[in-house]
């Protein structure tokens, strides 16, 4: 089995333009949080006009950074890889201060199986505000600052997730979907975790010829054998979880409670949602049943062979 090594030192350099190709440059907000880490990187691509990927949330600080970091060029685009509030909102006032139009994901939606789930605190991360004035299909390919970039769907973490190519450079901006410093969250009601996993095997064909930079944390280095860790590391979640239902555990709160009683409790309730991202797979895949809507209270049980 891949093993998986979390990269956790990062500088952020908040509020500074930081370079990383000549054509690409980050700028990280001081959102500090459990589930942000050190913040969430906004990045400019290009140079004698740039495109914002990711502006992040509503932040006056951030913000005046990114104006910093725009010097006064022309501003070609402002792209946004998924809906979630310490991504996008900011999109809006760069809108309107710059002009530049806002393309990327589509609006904010849940995935198939959880339409009929009750609302959690989670769901208070979502950008239901956000109104793309073009969404960018899956291997649509757009020339913007003098690069072409082409966006990739990757659904999983959320349903509207897009990872960006930037092919001129070799570079692949994976939001939220990959990152070093942690396994990414995949919270239903817009999580899901079959798409997740096969995400996780269509970025594969690119780990080998880019640079994977994420929304939270530093470059991701070695990234083909990062994913595979990444893989390795969900489906062992996979074989706890059913473990679980064979001994017997039912209930959500149960599973998740002994699964990740190393874990720092406070992130129990989004631990909880991943549990539940795998039931669903799992129940999509024949191994698990369950009675009702898909739900943090529903108990599920084993398919046994």
């Amino acid at each position: 089995m891949a093993s998986l090594e979390f990269e956790r030192e990062f500088e952020p350099q908040h509020g500074e333009l930081v370079s990383l190709t000549p054509s690409l440059a980050r700028v990280t907000c001081a959102n500090v949080g459990p589930l942000t880490f050190q913040g969430t990187n906004s990045f400019l691509i290009g140079r004698d006009a740039v495109v914002v990927v990711d502006p992040g949330p509503e932040d006056q600080v951030h913000l005046d950074a990114l104006l910093r970091g725009i010097d006064g060029r022309p501003v070609s685009a402002i792209l946004v890889s998924h809906t979630h509030v310490d991504h996008s909102p900011l999109s809006r006032t760069l809108e309107r201060i710059t002009g530049a139009p806002i393309i990327g994901c589509a609006p904010h939606t849940r995935a198939p199986a959880f339409v009929d789930m009750p609302e959690n605190p989670m769901e208070a991360s979502a950008d239901y505000a956000y109104v793309p004035a073009r969404i960018l299909a899956d291997g649509e390919r757009i020339r913007l600052a003098g690069r072409d970039i082409v966006a990739v769907a990757t659904p999983g973490h959320t349903m509207n997730h897009l990872s960006f190519l930037i092919e001129d450079d070799n570079v692949l901006l994976c939001g939220d979907h990959v990152m070093g410093w942690s396994s990414s969250v995949v919270a239903p009601p817009d999580g899901s975790m079959g798409s997740y996993m096969a995400s996780l095997e269509k970025l594969a064909a690119y780990a080998d010829r880019f640079r994977f930079f994420p929304a939270h944390g530093g470059e991701i280095h070695s990234p083909q054998t990062y994913l595979r860790g990444l893989y390795a590391h969900r489906k062992a979640r996979e074989a706890a979880v059913l473990a679980q239902l064979l001994g017997g555990k039912a209930s959500i709160a149960q599973m998740t409670a002994e699964i990740y009683k190393d874990v720092d409790r406070a992130l129990h309730s989004a631990a909880a949602l991943n549990v539940l991202a795998h039931l669903e797979d799992l129940c999509n895949r024949g191994l698990a049943t369950c009675e009702g809507p898909h739900s943090l209270e529903t108990c599920y049980q084993p398919v046994k062979a």
